[in-house]
């Protein structure tokens, strides 16, 4: 009976050092939902760059958080929000409440962050947007600050200033265009996936291109996951056009391109395709990808600023590829979120927010603050432009994504974007730009 006794009482002593053990390690730890499209290159790139942070923050011994050091613990979450709204609420309900996470990192499609958005303020808990660009998201913001308060939008900076950046890397093509052509009214032809995104995009594509001395033709409104956009491209052939202004993010951008190369348009491919941005494009399009050019956010051998090409280098080791986009995630966590923790000394999203609204912080896409609208109420959304965040655009050239905006001029009391590419790129933007190529085709079809 003794034996019994002894027994009990040293599993009893087991058990209260194993409960006292949990929450102390719960406690020392700092919970991070990735959320995104898993399944899609979106997703894996939200996911690798939270990987890479958190490795690198533990490996330097963790978060200070007041007295304590904590360790970083990322959760991952598959929103599968190409497919299923419902599934992205879903996952973003089971992040915070089930997995209980300090905070959230992720989303990309707009449709889908707005409900997984609604959920996040729900449970008062921070969401830090990485990959959706409609202004609604920060729009709610300023017009409901108490409930939505807890939403920043870290990148890419909004569709309204993805439009502004897309014209500016349209006339620096004009530019080029018009003086190897001898054309002076080019011809304009929109391709855009039919997505929220874009709807203000392709309105003010529609309303602006004129206005800087050119022609639309036509708009062309395929579906996200188009697999056939051949009727599109004939019909953007007959139109004469000499550009084609393309707006994807989704699987139909590597369609629209591998197509548009067998037919062999001669129209100069520029503005925003998500798809282009990956090292796998070019097998992807069969070759066909050769001197396409996109927005994009990070590329190899560019140095936006010093934290750029440590960055770069250390995902190509880590991944094996160049980082899309949405691995901006890394810079979010390390750069943002984890220097707010430490100077708020606190995982208290409430304390964390002013030093999010009042402090520039640099991150490997470039210099991040958040503005305020014309009554000085914050907005939670990016500031844009020289100084700040910009973006860069490359072109693939022999199978290879190289740099080749933006420019940049001196107007006092301030840099500006040129729209004029110069001849020696480096010496008016960042270290690796290079010049741009017009597809020898199109000055064949066209050359006056």
């Amino acid at each position: 009976m003794r034996r019994f006794k002894r027994f009990g009482f040293i599993a009893l002593v087991c058990l209260t050092i194993m409960a006292a053990g949990v929450p102390a390690w719960g406690q020392n730890t700092i919970k991070i939902g990735v959320i995104g499209p898993m399944q899609f290159s979106h997703g894996q790139g939200h996911w690798n760059g939270a990987i890479m942070a958190a490795e690198e923050i533990n490996a330097a011994g963790g978060v200070q958080v007041g007295s304590r050091k904590m360790r970083i613990e990322l959760v991952k979450a598959d929103s599968n929000e190409f497919i299923s709204l419902e599934d992205a609420a879903k996952a973003m309900g089971k992040l915070v409440r089930e997995d209980r996470v300090h905070f959230v990192v992720g989303g990309f499609r707009t449709e889908a962050v707005l409900a997984m958005q609604d959920v996040s303020m729900d449970a008062k808990t921070l969401f830090l947007g990485v990959g959706a660009a409609h202004p609604e998201l920060t729009n709610r913001v300023v017009r409901d600050y108490d409930r939505y308060k807890y939403f920043f939008r870290v990148s890419p900076f909004n569709s309204i200033y993805l439009i502004r950046t897309s014209f500016i890397q349209m006339r620096t093509v004009a530019a080029v265009l018009r003086r190897e052509l001898g054309i002076e009214r080019l011809k304009v032809a929109i391709a855009a996936e039919n997505a929220m995104w874009n709807e203000p995009m392709v309105a003010a594509a529609e309303a602006f291109i004129p206005r800087m001395g050119m022609e639309v033709v036509g708009v062309w409104r395929p579906e996200s996951r188009a697999t056939d956009v051949s009727a599109e491209l004939r019909e953007i052939q007959s139109s004469g056009a000499h550009m084609m202004f393309t707006l994807f993010s989704a699987p139909v951008g590597t369609t629209f391109v591998r197509q548009a190369g067998e037919l062999k348009i001669p129209a100069a491919m520029v503005g925003i395709n998500v798809e282009g941005q990956k090292d796998g494009f070019w097998e992807a399009t069969g070759g066909m990808a050769e001197y396409m050019m996109t927005s994009t956010t990070f590329a190899r051998g560019v140095e936006t600023n010093e934290l750029t090409r440590p960055f770069v280098e250390g995902y190509v080791q880590r991944f094996g590829e160049t980082p899309v986009m949405t691995a901006a995630t890394h810079g979010t966590i390390k750069y943002m979120l984890v220097p707010a923790i430490v100077a708020a000394g606190s995982l208290e999203a409430d304390k964390l927010i002013p030093y999010f609204q009042n402090n520039m912080h640099m991150m490997p896409t470039g210099n991040s603050a958040f503005l305020r609208d014309e009554q000085g109420r914050n907005t939670h959304d990016l500031a844009w432009g020289p100084g700040y965040q910009t973006s860069i655009a490359i072109q693939w050239q022999k199978g290879k994504m190289v740099a080749v905006w933006p420019h940049f001029k001196w107007m006092s009391p301030q840099w500006e974007f040129s729209a004029e590419p110069p001849e020696t790129p480096n010496e008016m933007s960042f270290k690796g730009i290079q010049p741009y190529i017009i597809p020898p085709w199109v000055l064949a079809a066209h050359k006056q």
